[in-house]
């Protein structure tokens, strides 16, 4: 099942290259052209046929969060620093793996109330007795991401860890393959470093120029105890973004995605969150400025190592991009 394999694929901001290879060994053949530039992000392009058509940019990112050796002490405890947002009292006695295949698990060095969202007070225990053992095993560098079993749930609903956003980049593959001669020229990029900054969407756009850009992320969902102020839902539909803290979408382009939604009987939610941001922040600020929009999957639990996402949902999204990027876009 391609969303387990991508799940649960090593891929920590900056490692990449196994996601990568794993995606560009399914899209090869539904692809005109396919590039990995210089900070390992895939581009894959699909020619359009249409008579005014766009370059439409959809970008996915493949990486996740995760934890970077520093420090191996004597009694072989490790210290991490975060790379990317981990969430830090709801990291205790989760499992760990690394690159290379070696498990832990993450404890603190205080009391958990007194953490204070202090990743310096957590540490990963892969069970050595000294310096010397661990230092067989993991090294000042390596990295290490949550070790987060894909699952399938109740009212099709699933679990993984790295849905943010492997999830995005099973949509963008499951969009490709249903795309024969689509009306736009559409470049699906697989995204590095994400989570760290927008950095590969920011050189990708600047090298495709778009005319208008798509992020494929996920959500907050709004719909558990303690999640914030929203109304995104699992089983809501494909949520069709309007707003983040990186971006205020077209106006244009939401109008014509919930226009595409409605006559294609998709649904659908309207998708606004007042923390976070996507790929799209970067496109929408390249070369001149490009046009941005956004498909997204309400999550709850983002970040952790139990994401949790609806397949009707997904499903939606899968339907909803596949027929956005074939529309006639009337703008200059």
């Amino acid at each position: 099942m391609l969303i387990k394999e991508l799940t649960q694929t090593f891929g920590v901001s900056g490692y990449e290259r196994e996601v990568r290879e794993l995606i560009k060994t399914t899209v090869k053949d539904y692809a005109d052209d396919i590039t990995v530039d210089a900070l390992g992000n895939l581009i894959v392009y699909k020619k359009g046929v249409g008579e005014n058509k766009k370059k439409v940019m959809a970008a996915a990112h493949m990486d996740e969060i995760g934890f970077q050796v520093m420090k191996i002490d004597d009694k072989g405890l490790i210290r991490v620093r975060a790379i990317g947002g981990i969430p830090v009292t709801a990291t205790v006695m989760n499992r760990v793996k690394f690159r290379n295949g070696t498990p832990g698990v993450v404890w603190c060095s205080v009391k958990i109330d007194d953490i204070k969202n202090d990743i310096k007070k957590l540490y990963i225990d892969i069970g050595a007795q000294s310096k010397e053992a661990a230092e067989k095993c993991v090294k000042v560098g390596d990295v290490a991401c949550y070790d987060g079993e894909y699952l399938e749930l109740q009212d099709d609903n699933f679990i993984a860890k790295a849905l943010d956003d492997r999830i995005g980049c099973y949509i963008a593959i499951e969009a490709l393959k249903k795309l024969e001669k689509p009306y736009n020229d559409v470049y699906f990029v697989f995204t590095v470093q994400e989570e760290v900054g927008l950095r590969g969407a920011t050189v990708a756009a600047e090298r495709i120029k778009p005319d208008l850009g798509i992020a494929l992320d996920v959500t907050v969902a709004h719909d558990f105890p303690n999640s914030g102020e929203g109304s995104n839902a699992l089983g809501g539909g494909a949520a069709i973004k309007i707003s983040d803290a990186s971006v205020l979408c077209d106006e244009y382009l939401v109008e014509e995605m919930i226009k595409c939604a409605e006559e294609n009987n998709i649904k659908y939610q309207r998708d606004i969150i007042d923390a976070g941001g996507t790929d799209v922040g970067a496109i929408n600020k390249s070369y001149y400025g490009v046009r941005a929009s956004g498909i997204s999957v309400a999550t709850r639990y983002v970040h952790g190592p139990n994401c949790f996402v609806n397949k009707k949902d997904t499903e939606a999204c899968i339907e909803l991009l596949t027929n956005y990027v074939n529309r006639e876009f009337k703008f200059e």
